[in-house]
This record gives structure tokens, C-alpha cells and sequence, in this order.
């Protein structure tokens, strides 16, 4: 089966697709981002504050922007489905009632791509009890339960681990924030000149304050034991003002040197709490684009020894094509009638068929 996976992921720099097959094994045939214009991204930023007409529209705008990149991804290839994660704009799984909205309507994919697409996957996992996220574990199941044990670490906006190998998928949370404080730091700090801090140049001339990651690191979030999930507001604008004030060139390489090592000190210290002590893993396995920041790899690899930390491409997956690919995969699972959650990893009340489902 030829699948398309669309996404875009908490940082809402743009479309991620992937072209998939699926058949004995799994291949990524192409993956490619296309980044949204500047305007659309600062109105998926602002989405949250965003009226219901104006919300209404978005949603519509978005799903034409990714039935463009559907298409471009497949070109002229014969594709069985879409699956599209959408944009989320909100996710608030400790909210009562438990909610969560993601943009980008499938309606119009469908339409303009001529292709079944299966989106909106959250909410099916929150209605059995889940926190609808995170949703990648059952892919990593999927992917790695028949090799050794290892842990399975995305580093996109935010960040989650999958404990997977020996036979299951053991435990899956997320870890705290992934780029998104740098990518926002870098931003806020460069007068929006600067998207991200590409390859970790900023981090590699400042200097981490050690006695601020360690206060950041008493928040009740990173003590919470799993399942959790997190929406890309808790680490915000309103979370950098509160704790670094106003950035400015002159300071920023300190701070992104500190936002570096807090986001390594976040996984190593969720590892030790909830996962060395029940699992011995043999390797830790990064995806997403953090996997691109060498300062933050050589920091979580030092914090993380003697346990070796690779990325995702040495283990036959792409590192920056891993989640679009998961949805290329839950599409699949969702149109054969087969379930595509991972209830260990959000505590949903068991096995589920997530998606709903737009007939080409």
C-alpha cells in the first residue's frame, strides 16, 4: 500500500509529507517540509486567540495548504490514502471535559487530492480515557518491538519517548519541551530574523546556567509520572518571559545555551525516573529535528552514558520523516479496520481505531 502522512507539529514551521509503502517492511520513499508563509504561521500561532469565524476559516486555509503538499509529495503516483495529522492549535487532556483541536480540514484534501484521507486522531483516544497524545508509540511498536529494547526519543517541538523491543511497547510520555523554547528564543531574541538555531551555533557560544535548569526542573510537570502529554502553550512565550525576561542578541547565546541543556536534562531526567528503573535499554534512538542540533546530542549523549544515543536514520527511518510516516500508517490501520493506538502510551481504555475517515 502507497500512503501519503501529513503533518505539522508544535513548532508550525510548515508541512511535513511523506511518501510511504508499506508492504513487508516500511519505506520512506520521499519526505519533504513546505514551509508555511509567514503570515499563515503567525495565525496557527495565534490560533488559541483566534474568534470562531476567523478559526473557521484557518481550518478551511489550512487544508487546501496540505492537500498542496499531498500532492506534490505523491506527484503522479497512485495513492491508497492520506493520512493527516493536521495542525494541532490546542490540546488540553487535563481540561474537564478532556479536549483537543487540530486544523487543517480533510474534507478539502480529499477533495482537491482525490484521495481517502483519515485525520483527527486525538480525540477518539481521549473520549476512552487517553490523553490523545502522544501517538507515535504505536508506530514505534509497530516499527522496533521485535528488536532489542530501546528507547525511542522525538525531539520535535515537544518532546516523547517510547519505550519499545523484546516483544512490546512498554511505556510511552512526553518529556517536556523539544525545540520549541530554542526555535522560539531564536525568534523572540533575533527580532525574528532567526527561525531556529540551526545546527546549535547560538547554544555553542553561550553558557548554561545550571542553577536555572535545575529550579526549571522542579515544575509538577516533569515530576508527573506518565501517561502525560503536553500543548506547545506550556512552553511559551509567557514560560521565557516568566523565567529569562526580555532576550536580546547580547544575551542569547546564554539562553539557548540554557534552553539546550534544559531540554537534554528533561529527557535524561525522565529516563532515570520512569524508565531505567523498570526497563534496561541498550540504545536511544532520536528523531524529529533536534536530531540536526549537534549541541544538543552531544549533551544528551554525555548525560545519558553509558547508554549510546543515535538517530533515527541508522535504524532504517529517517529522522526528520518518522511522524508524517506514522500517519501514513495509522491512515492504513484506520481504513483496515484495525487498531491504531497505543493505550499504554496515553492510557486510553484499550486498543481504538483513531481517524476519522473522508472517502476519496
Amino acid at each position: 500500500m502507497l500512503a501519503v502522512g501529513l503533518m505539522s507539529g508544535t513548532s508550525a514551521d510548515g508541512v511535513t509529507a511523506a511518501l510511504v509503502r508499506f508492504g513487508r517492511g516500511v519505506k520512506v520513499l520521499s519526505c519533504r517540509t513546505y514551509p508555511y508563509r509567514p503570515a499563515v504561521r503567525a495565525r496557527v500561532l495565534a490560533a488559541a486567540g483566534l474568534k470562531a469565524p476567523e478559526l473557521s476559516r484557518l481550518n478551511m486555509e489550512l487544508g487546501g495548504i496540505f492537500a498542496a503538499a499531498a500532492r506534490r509529495i505523491a506527484r503522479d503516483r497512485r495513492v491508497a490514502v492520506i493520512g493527516s495529522h493536521g495542525q494541532t492549535v490546542w490540546h488540553g487532556p487535563d481540561a474537564d471535559p478532556p479536549n483537543t483541536l487540530q486544523l487543517a480540514e480533510p474534507s478539502v484534501i480529499a477533495e482537491r487530492t482525490g484521495v481517502t484521507v483519515v485525520a483527527d486522531f486525538r480525540p477518539r483516544d481521549m473520549a476512552a480515557g487517553g490523553q490523545g497524545a502522544p501517538l507515535v508509540p504505536a508506530f514505534d511498536e509497530f516499527l522496533f518491538s521485535r528488536g532489542p529494547l530501546k528507547a525511542l526519543q522525538n525531539i520535535g517541538g515537544i518532546g516523547n519517548v517510547s519505550v519499545a523491543g523484546d516483544g512490546g511497547m512498554w511505556t510511552a510520555f512526553d518529556t517536556g519541551p523539544g525545540n520549541c523554547l530554542m526555535d522560539l528564543a531564536a525568534a523572540l531574541g533575533t527580532g525574528g530574523r532567526l527561525a531556529m538555531d540551526e545546527g546549535g551555533r547560538l547554544a555553542a557560544r553561550g553558557k548554561a546556567d545550571e542553577r536555572r535548569v535545575d529550579r526549571l526542573l522542579k515544575a509538577s510537570f516533569f515530576l508527573k509520572p506518565p501517561p502525560k502529554s503536553l500543548d506547545r502553550g506550556t512552553f511559551g512565550k509567557a514560560y521565557l518571559a516568566a523565567h529569562f525576561g526580555r532576550l536580546d542578541r547580547r544575551t542569547l547565546p546564554d539562553v539557548m545555551a540554557t534552553l539546550s541543556l534544559l531540554t537534554a536534562r528533561s529527557i535524561a531526567d525522565a529516563y532515570r525516573r520512569f524508565v531505567f528503573p523498570r526497563h534496561a535499554i541498550r540504545s536511544v534512538v532520536v528523531s524529529g529535528g533536534g536530531s540536526r542540533n549537534p549541541v544538543l546530542m552531544s549533551r544528551l549523549a554525555r548525560l545519558l552514558r553509558p547508554v549510546p544515543v543515535t538517530v533515527s536514520d541508522l535504524a532504517g527511518m529517517p529522522a526528520m520523516a518518522k511522524e508524517a510516516a506514522c500517519f501514513a500508517w495509522m491512515a492504513c490501520r484506520a481504513v483496515q479496520g484495525r487498531p491504531n493506538n497505543s493505550p499504554r502510551a496515553t492510557g486510553a481504555a484499550g486498543p481504538r481505531i483513531l481517524g476519522k475517515i473522508i472517502p476519496a
